[in-house]
C-alpha cells in the first residue's frame, strides 16, 4: 500500500493544537470602527490597525464606489499590460508627495511590495542584514532573494556594525532591512543611526513604514519624518491597509529606484494592478491625512490616556516599551495569552492573543484608534483590572 502523502498535515495540526498555537478566524460583521460586531455581538475593537478610523469613513466608501462605477471592479491585468489607470498614477504622486520622495510605485499589497523590492535589489552575490523582529514579509523577501541573510539582535546597532565590519567586503551589495514601527512590540527602529551606518558601509537601507504611515511625523508621513530624516537616501516601503484604511502597498524613493523596480520587481510586473476601488479609497485617505491633523492629535491623546490608566490601575501588566499606538504586555505561555484574550472577549473587548511563531513570547496586543472614546479605553482598563484580580 502506498503511503498517503498528505497524512502529515493532520499530524502537524495536532502538534499545533498541543502547543496552543492553533489559529482560526473570527467573523466581524458590519462596518469597521472603534466598535464592531464580532460573531454577532458588539465589542470594543482594540485589535485593528485602522489607527485613524478611516476604514469605515464615508468619504473613502464614496470614493471607492465612484471608482468602481467608472472603471469596474478589477484592473483586469498587470500594470504593464491592461491594468494601468490614471488613478494609479494619481495615487503614486500623492504617496511621493506625502513621503517627500521623487516617485512612488503602488503594489497590490504591502507584502508584495517587500517581496518584490527585495528580490529586485538583491541577488546571490549580495548580503542582507535584517532586524530579528522584522515582519514576515521582510524575512521572506530576504530568503527569496537568494542573498546571504544575517539577522542582527533587535535594534542592536553595535551588533549590526560588527557584522558589517566582518562581512561587508565579501559581498557585491548589501541591504539593511528594518521595520520602522515594530508591529508586535510597538517600539521604533533607531533610524538616524541606521542611515549613518548604511552610508559608512555603502549599504542600501530599506525601511518598512507599514505601521507608521499616516501615524508618525508632523504630517503623518511616517518615522522618516518623525526622525527628521526626510530627503535621506533610503528605500521606503509601506501599506495602504492600516492607517489609510484601504488595501495595497507602495515603495517610495528616488525616480531611478522606482523606474528600476517597474522593470525588475516580479510582484509588480506579474500581478494584477490594484483595484480601482482600493486605489481611490487610498487616494481619499491620503487627502484626509494631510487635511485633518486633528485625527493624529486625537490618536496620540488616546494613547497617552490608555498608558496613564494602565500604569495607574493595572501596573502588574508591564507594558513593553512603545512609542506608537501599539501597546503590548507579555504573558508566560500561549495558554495564558489565550485565557486573557477570551476573558477580554467575554467582557466585550476585542484584543486577541498573539502567540508564537508570530512572536517569541506570547502577549496581548492593544491598538489604539483615533475614534476610540474615553469610555472605550476605561472599559478596556476595567476589564484588564478584573482579569488581574481573577488571575490572582
Amino acid at each position: 500500500m502506498p503511503i498517503d502523502p498528505y497524512a502529515w498535515l493532520e499530524q502537524s495540526l495536532e502538534t499545533i493544537h498541543r502547543a496552543d498555537w492553533y489559529r482560526s478566524v473570527q467573523t466581524i460583521d458590519g462596518r469597521c470602527g472603534a466598535t464592531v460586531f464580532l460573531e454577532g455581538r458588539e465589542v470594543i475593537n482594540f485589535a485593528s490597525n485602522d489607527y485613524l478610523g478611516l476604514a469605515g469613513d464615508q468619504r473613502l466608501i464614496t470614493a471607492g464606489v465612484a471608482a468602481t462605477q467608472e472603471f469596474g471592479t478589477g484592473s483586469t491585468g498587470s500594470r504593464l499590460l491592461s491594468g494601468h489607470r490614471e488613478l494609479h498614477q494619481q495615487l503614486e504622486r500623492a504617496i511621493a508627495s506625502l513621503k517627500q520622495t521623487e516617485d512612488a510605485l503602488v503594489f497590490s499589497s504591502g507584502y508584495l511590495a517587500n517581496l518584490g523590492a527585495i528580490a529586485a535589489l538583491v541577488g546571490k552575490r549580495d548580503l542582507i542584514l535584517s532586524d530579528q523582529y522584522n515582519h514576515s514579509s521582510l524575512k521572506n523577501g530576504a530568503i527569496l532573494s537568494g542573498g546571504a541573510v544575517i539577522e542582527y539582535p533587535h535594534c542592536d546597532v553595535t551588533a549590526l556594525k560588527n557584522q558589517l565590519i566582518k562581512q561587508r567586503q565579501n559581498y557585491r551589495r548589501c541591504l539593511i532591512l528594518t521595520d520602522s514601527v515594530f508591529s508586535m512590540d510597538g517600539d521604533l527602529c533607531p533610524l538616524p543611526t541606521l542611515i549613518d551606518i548604511a552610508a559608512e558601509f555603502s549599504c542600501m537601507l530599506l525601511v518598512d513604514e507599514a505601521h507608521a504611515t499616516g501615524v508618525m511625523g508632523k504630517t503623518g508621513a511616517g518615522c522618516v519624518e518623525h526622525f527628521n530624516c526626510t530627503g535621506k537616501q533610503l528605500i521606503q516601503i509601506g501599506t495602504l491597509s492600516k492607517a489609510l484604511g484601504s488595501l495595497g502597498g507602495y515603495v517610495a524613493g528616488s525616480a531611478t529606484l522606482i523606474d528600476f523596480l517597474r522593470n525588475r520587481a516580479p510582484t509588480w510586473i506579474y500581478t494584477t494592478g490594484l483595484s480601482p476601488a482600493d486605489t481611490a479609497a487610498a487616494l481619499a485617505a491620503i487627502e484626509i491625512v494631510q487635511q485633518e491633523p486633528q485625527r493624529r492629535t486625537q490618536l496620540w491623546e488616546n494613547v497617552a490616556y490608555l498608558k496613564k490608566l494602565m500604569q495607574q490601575q493595572v501596573s502588574e501588566l508591564k507594558l513593553l516599551p512603545s512609542e506608537s499606538p501599539i501597546l503590548c504586555f507579555q504573558l508566560p505561555t500561549a495558554a495564558d495569552a489565550l485565557t486573557a484574550g477570551k476573558y477580554l472577549k467575554d467582557a466585550g473587548i476585542f484584543a486577541p492573543a498573539i502567540r508564537p511563531p508570530t512572536v517569541p513570547t506570547s502577549r496581548i496586543r492593544i491598538s489604539a484608534m483615533a475614534t476610540h472614546q474615553a469610555t472605550h479605553i476605561e472599559k478596556l482598563v476595567a476589564a484588564l483590572r478584573e482579569f488581574v484580580t481573577v488571575k490572582g
